[in-house]
């Protein structure tokens, strides 16, 4: 089963621009619209709008509310989403290829979830 973004949500996501060292993801959605699991490697988000989201994985879950043009680190993560707002949810992704120091992995407990505060 695959767990990129663009396969399990083609309809959410789109590829913007690909190249050897980076992915760039567009991501657009409405009031109510849901995300299945996927993955997301260490990325930067840039929010285009204003959003209230709920991210869920391995039971946990996070709200998030964020403003448009903000720009927040995503460490790696699996995880699903819906737009818990009452307004469209539009978001670039600019993932990156290359592995980070060590295995790139958070120890046990510590996966993170959601974007990181600025």
């Amino acid at each position: 089963m695959s767990h990129d973004p663009v396969v399990t949500n083609s309809d959410l996501y789109r590829v913007v621009m690909e190249n050897d060292r980076v992915r760039v993801l567009a991501y657009t959605d409405r009031p109510g619209d849901r995300t299945t699991p996927h993955r997301h490697p260490d990325s930067v988000m840039v929010t285009l709008s204003g959003f209230r989201r709920s991210l869920s994985s391995g039971g946990r879950e996070v709200q998030v509310e964020l403003e448009a043009g903000e720009v927040r680190w995503l460490a790696a993560q699996e995880h699903s989403g819906a737009n818990i707002g009452d307004t469209e949810c539009r978001t670039i992704f600019i993932e990156l290829k290359e592995p980070a120091p060590g295995d790139g992995q958070p120890p046990t407990g510590e996966q993170p979830l959601g974007p990181a505060s600025s």
